[in-house]
C-alpha cells in the first residue's frame, strides 16, 4: 500500500503513474478534497481539518513494507519506527539511519525561525527534484514488492 500526504503534494500524478505500473494501491489521505479517481486502485480518504489529522491517519495505518510519501519530518518519523518505506516529494528518503538527523535539523530550523535568525524560505519544487522522486519512488515500489508480494508470504 501507498498512502499520500496529499495536501500541497506536487508528485501525486506520479505517484499515480508508478503505482499503476507496479499495481500497488494508493490512498491518498488530505484534509480538503481531492479530485476522485476511477481507478479502483485508489482511494481517496478526506479526514477532518483538525492539526495533524491526515498525519494521524498515516500514521495510524501505515505498516512495514508499505509506502509512505510525505514532506512531514515528525510523520516521516513516525512512519519508519513502524517500518515503513518512507520518500519526501524531492526523492529524499528516511530513514533510520537518518531519522534523527533529519528531526535534530528541523527543529533547529524551527528555533532558527522563531528566534528571527532564519527567514526559513524554502527551496522552490525543481524538475530535478521531480526526477529524483521517480527514481527513488520506483525503487521503493520494487523493495515494497518484494516485501510484500502477491499471495502474501514475503
Amino acid at each position: 500500500m501507498i498512502y499520500v500526504d496529499a495536501d500541497a503534494c506536487p508528485v501525486k500524478s506520479e505517484i499515480l503513474k508508478v503505482a499503476e505500473r507496479h499495481g500497488i494501491e494508493v490512498t491518498l489521505v488530505a484534509n480538503s478534497g481531492l479530485r476522485p479517481s476511477r481507478d479502483p486502485m485508489v482511494k481517496n480518504v478526506i479526514v477532518s481539518n483538525a492539526f495533524d489529522a491526515a498525519d494521524n491517519w498515516i500514521a495510524e495505518h501505515a505498516g512495514p513494507g508499505d509506502i509512505v510519501v510525505t514532506a512531514d519530518v515528525p510523520l516521516a518519523g513516525r512512519c519508519v519506527t513502524v517500518g515503513a518505506l518512507v520518500t519526501g516529494p524531492s526523492g529524499r528518503i528516511f530513514d533510520n539511519t537518518n531519522i534523527g538527523m533529519v528531526t535534530a535539523m528541523r527543529d533547529l530550523g524551527a528555533h532558527l525561525r522563531e528566534t528571527g535568525e532564519s527567514k526559513g524560505y524554502n527551496a522552490a519544487f525543481t524538475p530535478r527534484d521531480r526526477s529524483a522522486f521517480l527514481e527513488t519512488f520506483d525503487r521503493l515500489c520494487r523493495r515494497a514488492k518484494a516485501h510484500n508480494p502477491p499471495g502474501g508470504q514475503p
